[in-house]
């Protein structure tokens, strides 16, 4: 789908990814995993950032124990880590650029809900801080039925929660992992942030810098309650 056809689609539901997309966490988690690894007397390997995104933090923990030769440490560089990005995000929790005021303006037409790979609690206390918890009808994270992502089960549960097609779904999304599982779950996706990978790129619908876009603020602006078929409008 060209980005001039997803901006006249009108969507049945919005699922929004959170850390990086609604509130600015990653940097939370970047720090967090920082001062983890610094406890243990390890270094980052080359390129972890970015194999660490969007990934689910007991993945992340088991990642950084292998990666610094610890496997062992898995359990407690997971405990840890969580234990820090929480104190962080207590201290400064931020929405990023755009995300308050388009989440405002696409629940005027559609159902929303967020889909994660954090704990419901540190979703639902972020969201809650920045005013935009009540703004979502579902929170949808990992449990013991619900696979993280890369997996699409957050995504295809939060579909059907908010009682639609994932076809006629649009994710928003800013990592690979989560539009990886976004796209396993068959819905069209919205990215943004930095300009990522080719591979990244190949599997959204259309790549914004941003949420506060212009034309993605014009497009959710437009919509109207009515027009929320779920129907791609003919070229």
């Amino acid at each position: 789908m060209t980005a001039s056809r997803i901006l006249s689609w009108t969507p049945a539901a919005i699922v929004f990814d959170c850390d990086g997309t609604l509130m600015d966490t990653e940097r939370h988690w970047q720090d967090a995993r920082d001062l983890v690894l610094d406890g243990y007397g390890f270094a980052p390997a080359p390129g972890f950032a970015e194999r660490a995104k969007g990934l689910h933090y007991t993945e992340c923990g088991t990642l950084m124990a292998v990666e610094s030769g610890r496997p062992d440490l898995a359990e407690d560089m997971t405990s840890q880590l969580l234990t820090e990005f929480r104190t962080l995000v207590a201290e400064e929790p931020m929405t990023m650029p755009g995300a308050r005021e388009l989440v405002h303006d696409v629940r005027r037409f559609a159902p929303l809900a967020v889909a994660s790979n954090c704990p419901a609690e540190v979703v639902e206390s972020c969201l809650d801080t920045a005013g935009l918890l009540e703004c979502f009808d579902h929170i949808v994270v990992p449990d013991d039925t619900i696979r993280p992502k890369p997996h699409p089960d957050v995504y295809l549960t939060a579909a059907r929660l908010c009682g639609v097609d994932p076809a006629d779904t649009l994710a928003v999304e800013d990592s690979h992992c989560g539009v990886q599982a976004a796209v396993g779950a068959g819905m069209r996706v919205l990215g943004a942030g930095s300009w990522p990978s080719p591979e990244t790129v190949a599997l959204v619908d259309l790549w914004v810098r941003a949420l506060d876009n212009p034309e993605v603020r014009l497009w959710a602006c437009d919509r109207v309650p009515s027009q929320a078929t779920g129907n791609v409008p003919a070229p």
